[in-house]
C-alpha cells in the first residue's frame, strides 16, 4: 500500500481536497515549470505511452488526471474518435481547454471535471485508459485502480506513466539529491505555491514502483501486467489489461 503524503501537512482537509487546491493554485505555471524540472524528457515518455495505446487501435480513450491535457492532446495521433480528459482540478482543466481549442481538437477531446475514485462512466466503456503522473495523487490507490478496471472494456489496455526511483545505487543517489533538494528549491523560487513541488517530490519518493505496483495492479484484477523503466529508472511505464 502506498504511504500517504499530503501537500499541506497542517491542513485537516482530505488529501483529495488538498491536491485539488494545490493544482488549482499552480495550474497556470505547471506546464512551463514541469518542462524545466524534467528537462523536457517527460515529452519523450508521453510519446511512448501514446505508441503503446495506439497499438490497440482504440475508438475511445479516457485520460485520468489529465491536468492541462498534454497527454490527451498527444493521444489524438492514435486516431481515436473520442478522448476524455478527466481531472479533479478545474484550474488545470481550464488551461487544458484553451490548449485543446487552440489546436481545433474540441470535437475529439472533452475536458471533464471528475473524481478518479468515483468515475462517472458505465462499466466497460473505454478501449484504453491512461494516467500520467497521477496515480500517486489518488487518496485511495486501490479504489482508484478498481474504478479504472471497472470502466475499461475487456481486453482494453491500461497504461500508467509515473515517477519511480532508480535501482542503480549511483543513479539512486543522484536522483535523491535532485528530488529532495533541487526540485523543491526550483518550486520555491518560481511557484506561487511553495509547498507544491516539495509534495510532488515527497510523494514520488514513497510511492510503490516496479514490481510493488505491478503486484497491486494484479491484486485489483488486471492481467498481463508489465513495467518498463525509463531514463535510468526515474520514471516507469506500466502496461496492464482487463480479462
Amino acid at each position: 500500500m502506498a504511504e500517504k503524503v499530503n501537500p499541506y501537512k497542517d491542513s485537516d482537509q482530505s488529501k483529495k481536497a488538498q491536491v485539488t487546491q494545490m493544482f488549482d493554485t499552480i495550474s497556470n505555471e505547471y506546464d512551463g515549470l514541469n518542462r524545466v524540472i524534467s528537462f523536457g524528457i517527460d515529452v519523450k515518455w508521453r510519446k511512448k505511452v501514446v505508441k503503446l495505446v495506439a497499438e490497440t487501435q482504440p475508438e475511445n480513450i479516457l485520460d485520468i488526471a489529465t491536468g492541462t491535457g498534454d497527454l490527451a492532446i498527444n493521444l489524438t495521433s492514435t486516431n481515436a474518435k473520442e478522448i476524455i480528459g478527466l481531472d479533479i482540478s478545474d484550474g488545470m482543466l481550464e488551461v487544458g481547454r484553451k490548449k485543446v481549442a487552440s489546436k481545433n481538437l474540441s470535437d475529439t477531446i472533452s475536458m471533464v471535471i471528475g473524481d478518479s475514485e468515483d468515475l462517472p462512466f458505465d462499466d466497460n466503456t473505454f478501449d484504453a485508459i491512461t494516467v500520467a503522473f497521477g496515480v500517486r495523487n489518488f487518496e485511495n490507490l486501490e479504489k482508484g485502480l478498481s474504478e479504472i478496471l471497472r470502466v475499461l472494456k475487456p481486453n482494453g489496455r491500461f497504461v500508467i506513466l509515473e515517477t519511480s526511483v532508480p535501482t542503480n545505487p549511483l543513479y539512486k543517489f543522484g536522483y535523491g539529491i535532485y528530488s529532495k533538494f533541487i526540485l523543491p528549491t526550483i518550486g520555491k523560487l518560481f511557484s506561487k505555491d511553495r509547498v507544491a513541488y516539495k509534495y510532488l517530490s515527497e510523494s514520488a519518493s514513497v510511492f510503490p514502483y516496479g514490481e510493488a505496483l505491478n503486484n497491486i495492479l494484479r491484486k485489483i484484477g488486471f492481467i498481463n501486467v508489465e513495467d518498463k523503466p525509463q531514463t535510468m529508472g526515474v520514471a516507469t511505464i506500466y502496461i496492464a489489461s482487463k480479462a
